[in-house]
């Protein structure tokens, strides 16, 4: 019994605890310049705040992505003109939580990067060696920097190739503005959440574009499954490009066998004849 009472003691105290570390960690709201800031833009967070028509509410998802740097990284982009609402997530993850937004010129997907925590150190993998983003230090803060800057640079070079990927709008911090792939309802399914009506061909479409990311635009995808591959207006969307790596990163070949065996497994499972050597072999040759 005595143990018991003991246990509920440290719970009860392990709360109050939380709930002071939560309430310090929005002290600067009550400040008079932030007060005034927040008071302009609450109305526009209606949705990542459980308010207003949207009916998503998850009170912990907005303390663990909207933090002070956070916070004041989506007015300067609503200021900007690059946001105008923050409504409904799409996508939610260890690295980043991606929401539906509105702007000036219509709607947007929002990729807010978590400043939180410590997942980007597991990442470095696909930063060090890249002569694009060299000597950097390794504090938190800078490496969740580093990673927007890249994924945007990233989206950018593999648009102007034409590549399918969402095209990149602006970028400020730990946020980034995109197009936003999907219905007024809902976000565009992922590839392995689909029935395809032609494997083959979306095979050949996307060993095309392993292809052409490594022959023109000098990229390395690094992460290429089924998991990041949307099915949008019929056709495949390849997402989350912020690990792609250029040609010259040590470990691009192998981040590029990675991607071809995954694609070629993909379409094994789907029915089709695909064979590893021959894709490798189409991918290669420029």
């Amino acid at each position: 019994m005595a143990e018991e009472k003991w246990s509920q003691a440290e719970s009860e105290q392990d709360l109050h605890a939380d709930m002071d570390r939560k309430q310090d960690s929005w002290v600067w709201m009550k400040e008079k310049k932030y007060a005034s800031m927040f008071k302009q833009i609450e109305h526009r967070l209606e949705g990542v705040l459980g308010s207003g028509r949207y009916e998503w509410v998850d009170r912990r998802v907005f303390d663990q992505v909207f933090d002070q740097r956070t916070l004041l990284a989506v007015y300067k982009l609503m200021q900007q003109g690059h946001i105008d609402t923050l409504d409904w997530p799409i996508a939610r993850g260890k690295e980043a939580h991606v929401f539906h937004a509105t702007t000036l010129n219509g709607v947007a997907a929002v990729k807010i990067f978590h400043t939180s925590n410590a997942v980007f150190k597991s990442l470095m993998k696909y930063i060090e060696g890249d002569p694009r983003f060299g000597g950097l230090r390794r504090r938190h803060q800078e490496l969740v920097y580093i990673w927007v800057r890249k994924e945007h640079r990233n989206m950018l070079r593999m648009a102007n190739h034409g590549l399918s990927v969402p095209q990149p709008h602006a970028l400020f911090r730990n946020v980034l503005v995109m197009d936003y792939l999907g219905t007024d309802e809902a976000p565009s399914p992922r590839l392995r959440d689909v029935e395809i009506p032609d494997p083959a061909a979306v095979y050949a479409e996307l060993l095309d574009w392993l292809r052409t990311c490594w022959n023109d635009a000098g990229l390395v995808h690094a992460d290429f499954s089924e998991y990041n591959i949307l099915w949008h207006d019929g056709g495949p969307r390849v997402i989350d490009v912020g690990q792609a790596v250029a040609k010259a990163h040590p470990n691009s070949e192998e981040f590029l066998v990675r991607d071809v065996t995954r694609l070629v497994q993909w379409a094994q499972r789907q029915g089709v004849e695909a064979d590893l050597a021959e894709a490798m072999a189409h991918v290669l040759d420029a």
